[in-house]
């Protein structure tokens, strides 16, 4: 079950109320709020767009925002005025035993971000501040509204499985916004690949050498990320979109030096992946003097493993521009023509 579904109920709803009411009654508080942190985070909480140092010298001096739930303090009562406060309209407005007000604007938490809501909230905002406008709370209001409307990911198929990690790592108030992004985002086709009778044959005097490099290029990658991916054991196509997020992540190529990305990253990478594509795919190697040239037989094309890995080490964006996840897509989809 979804956690939100819990607050989608008023029973439960009714329940954190009660909860809230009974600790700031036997600890009384100054000003408390109970709300979408997502909400919270577009509306500049817990500063409501003062600077910390006005903040730590005012506290909450004044109503800068009505939340879903709200505690406000005697003396932030007082400031408002008792009466304006008690007639607050609302879902639920309170007088505790130490004057504080207990307000709360609608019957429900999950849907705070709905029409009906977002009018309650601004309701009881410009009530209890006269001098704002109603209609420009709201257009304030719904515009976060939008900003927090669900998005369906429709990632594009060859890389979705990489791109549906990404939007936890920008804020929550803007996680819908970042999947409407990679929404519209398609990386370019792959192009490290040759058809068959353009294939360089192999130039090495000795074969199973070269394969042996290719072996130990692809453990130095197991060996650099057996830690943080686990996974890369295991060589298998869910291992490449693990290491495509985790180098995303850790901005690699934009954050280690570049001689020793060329040296050590590019090689490690191109061979990982090249064995992966001959284990899961059927691949064969067509080694070659310069690795950079060595290439993977899978069905009528031959893949170029390392100058994708080249490509796919330039840059934080060039990991989802050019990642191995797609290129090992690519390459099983026309295995099976």
């Amino acid at each position: 079950m979804n956690p939100l579904d819990l607050f989608a109920r008023e029973s439960s709803c009714k329940e954190l109320v009660e909860m809230v009411r009974t600790w700031a009654i036997h600890y009384p508080v100054t000003h408390a709020t109970a709300h979408s942190v997502a909400d919270r985070e577009l509306a500049d909480f817990p500063n409501f767009g003062r600077d910390d140092e006005t903040t730590f010298r005012d506290g909450f001096d004044k109503i800068y925002e009505v939340c879903w739930l709200n505690v406000f303090g005697a003396k932030l009562v007082e400031t408002v005025g008792r009466e304006r406060m008690r007639s607050t309209p609302a879902h639920r407005v309170e007088e505790l035993p130490d004057g504080s007000i207990l307000l709360v604007t609608w019957p429900t938490a999950a849907d705070f971000a709905s029409e009906a809501a977002r009018v309650a909230q601004a309701r009881a905002w410009v009530h209890l501040r006269p001098d704002l406008d109603f209609d420009t709370v709201m257009a304030i209001l719904r515009e976060r509204s939008a900003t927090l409307a669900p998005v369906e990911p429709r990632f594009a198929p060859d890389v979705a499985a990489l791109l549906s990690r990404l939007p936890e790592y920008v804020s929550l108030a803007q996680h819908q916004r970042r999947i409407a992004e990679l929404n519209a985002y398609v990386p370019p086709e792959p192009d490290e690949w040759l058809p068959l009778d353009a294939a360089l044959p192999s130039d090495v005097a000795d074969p199973k050498a070269a394969l042996g490099q290719y072996a130990y290029f692809a453990e130095r990658l197991v060996a650099l990320l057996h830690t943080p991916v686990p996974s890369v054991f295991k060589a298998s196509p869910e291992s490449l979109t693990d290491i495509d997020f985790h180098f995303w992540k850790e901005t690699f190529p934009d954050t280690f030096e570049r001689h020793n990305i060329e040296a050590i990253a590019v090689p490690a990478v191109g061979a990982y992946l090249g064995e992966v594509l001959v284990k899961h795919l059927g691949g064969q190697w067509l080694p070659r003097k310069q690795w950079m040239e060595a290439q993977v037989r899978v069905g009528d094309r031959v893949w170029l493993p390392f100058a994708r890995a080249h490509r796919y080490m330039r840059s934080t964006q060039a990991l989802l521009d050019h990642s191995l996840t797609q290129l090992y897509r690519v390459a099983e989809r026309h295995a099976r023509y």
